[in-house]
């Protein structure tokens, strides 16, 4: 509630800062003293709305979440050098996704003769930004409160500015504390406005279209794009007018329709079908893949690429040396240092109109029917809630490894927001949170399909929203395993002649098996099954969309087959050694 309160204390005009100057439409945070004096005001001052989390590491992913729907920034506020370490997992997760996220962080005083015994003394640290500098674009830890509003204003603009990225401002307990005579001038956020994106020179341009008028197979990689509907409908027209084969990736949103006849089937690794188009190509064009060399890699080998390769990304600007999110050193011929959806339409209008033989797409395999009743694995799982679904938009912010790209469609740019950008465990719930509180009022349904691993990490994330009315329907596909690294496990086992069947040692969650119901009838939420039975998922799933349409918060545990992913133990059993240990 806003109230009518004078504003005498430096944190009060911090607070404002963010409402009125910032536009920051939610703030969520766990408690901390660190931060009291900012708390204080944005309680006594009305905003913005603070979202109470249950864990540092939810703040962050659920700002995450709300960025990869919103593209603009939410606040997060970490409690000193303990909160941000507890948030630092979710902040690599939105370094590496390129989400802007404006993380506002605290520490005890930094006048030691201002800190109280034992508590300030373990709560600040010299460099505090020095946990998270190696992935996070911009920090700060100003002096004095004009230096305070002045970072606001510049992370605000820093993590907005493409490649995105989160940013992290960190305030000094006693100056928030320090009484003011008077409100200072906020910042005028239309003079430190990110810029806009830049346009490729006129040759530039010129180069990928003499490449794309020569092409007679070119394949389009869609990787980091927008969720605006006009760049949509460029990259389709694009693809179209090339006859290219469409490549997309299952870490990344919806950048393509799936169902459309240039695309293959997406994945978290390239198919069969994949590699052969890559392979066959005379040209590719990376809208902005991740780890171009990767996927090169895949589709060649030790081969260089006989196609030309033309590559469209910012991601050079965010390389580091602590981090190797960027990838490998990719075989490039034109390099263009510029945002896809700046580009595609400038290529399009360029290419001359001739006939194109379309790139000779797999066709479609029909999906074997799910099984009407008895165990469940996840393409049953994805029927059934299709089903449900019926005909209201929908948007999955997240799917499992073992999900194929061909179980559900995204037929426009929100209906998928990929992975969490680090790959780690436990950033599922919170995110789901955050891009369903983005998602509030526009009728769409947002549905998180996790894994039991990933939700117990991070369960009470369903509580904020709950508290908070966020409509949100969270399915859980339990297979009592850490699954993934079974398949890990088999593969080394394997390669060293070991007994495949301890592949399971260290991997269950089944003795004793962990009520996932409950602990999230325990955050509020309205819960169902656990359904164990195909026969009964259709129905169940019905129940759960309807209610989550009408505004719940919903929970579905769904015991699946442990061993329900072939595809993804193929390809993991191949491809584990080279591209990581994925967690799942």
């Amino acid at each position: 509630m806003r109230m009518s309160v004078a504003a005498h204390w430096a944190s009060d005009a911090i607070a404002l800062a963010l409402r009125d100057a910032l536009g920051v439409d939610y703030v969520a945070l766990n408690p901390g003293a660190s931060f009291r004096g900012l708390h204080d005001s944005l309680v006594h001052l009305g905003g913005p709305p603070m979202l109470v989390c249950l864990h540092e590491e939810h703040a962050v992913a659920i700002a995450h979440g709300y960025a990869k729907v919103a593209e603009r920034p939410m606040a997060a506020i970490l409690h000193s050098n303990v909160g941000l370490m507890h948030g630092a997992m979710a902040i690599y997760n939105a370094w590496c996704d390129r989400a802007p996220v404006v993380i506002v962080g605290a520490t005890g005083p930094v006048d030691a003769a201002r800190r109280r015994p034992w508590i300030d003394w373990i709560h600040t640290a010299a460099d505090q930004a020095a946990l998270v500098r190696p992935f996070t674009k911009w920090d700060d830890q100003p002096a004095s409160l004009r230096a305070a509003l002045d970072a606001l204003a510049r992370a605000d603009a820093v993590a907005r500015t493409e490649p995105c990225g989160p940013v992290y401002v960190c305030l000094d307990a006693a100056l928030q504390e320090a009484p003011i005579d008077a409100m200072p001038a906020l910042p005028q956020m239309r003079r430190h406005r990110a810029p806009a994106r830049a346009v490729p020179a006129a040759a530039e341009i010129a180069r990928i279209v003499e490449v794309l008028d020569a092409a007679q197979r070119p394949v389009i990689l869609v990787g980091r794009v927008s969720r605006d509907r006009a760049a949509w409908d460029a990259r389709v027209a694009l693809a179209e007018r090339l006859g290219a084969r469409v490549v997309t990736d299952l870490k990344l949103a919806a950048g393509f329709p799936t169902a459309h006849p240039l695309h293959g089937v997406p994945g978290y690794f390239l198919d069969d079908e994949a590699k052969r188009a890559i392979r066959d190509a005379d040209a590719i064009v990376s809208l902005d893949a991740v780890d171009l060399a990767g996927i090169l890699a895949q589709a060649y080998g030790d081969r260089i690429p006989a196609a030309t390769v033309v590559s469209i990304s910012l991601d050079r600007y965010a390389l580091r040396g602590w981090t190797m999110d960027a990838g490998g050193l990719a075989t490039i011929d034109v390099d263009v240092a510029a945002h896809p959806d700046a580009v595609v339409p400038l290529v399009l209008a360029a290419l001359e109109p001739r006939p194109r033989t379309p790139f000779a797409a797999a066709h479609a395999v029909p999906l074997p029917a799910a099984p009407l009743h008895g165990p469940i694995r996840l393409p049953g799982l994805a029927r059934a809630l299709a089903g449900a679904l019926g005909n209201r938009p929908y948007t999955l912010t997240r799917v499992p490894l073992g999900w194929g790209g061909d179980l559900i469609p995204f037929a426009d740019p929100l209906a998928y927001l990929g992975y969490d950008g680090g790959a780690g465990v436990g950033s599922g719930p919170g995110m789901a949170v955050g891009a369903a509180l983005a998602l509030r009022g526009t009728g769409r349904v947002p549905v998180a399909v996790l894994g039991d691993g990933d939700f117990l990490m991070g369960c009470t994330a369903l509580w904020t929203a709950v508290a908070n009315a966020i409509p949100l329907l969270v399915v859980v596909a339990d297979n009592r395993a850490y699954y993934n690294d079974v398949v890990h496990q088999e593969r080394i086992a394997r390669e060293r002649g070991r007994p495949l069947e301890n592949r399971w040692t260290g991997q269950r969650i089944d003795d004793p098996p962990v009520d996932l119901v409950a602990m999230a009838r325990a955050q509020g939420a309205h819960t169902f099954g656990p359904v164990a039975d195909a026969a009964d998922l259709p129905g169940v799933l019905a129940q759960a969309v309807e209610a989550t349409a009408a505004g719940a918060v919903c929970f579905v545990a769904v015991a699946v087959e442990a061993e329900y992913d072939a595809a993804m133990t193929a390809a993991l059993s191949r491809d584990a050694g080279a591209n990581g240990a994925l967690r799942g």
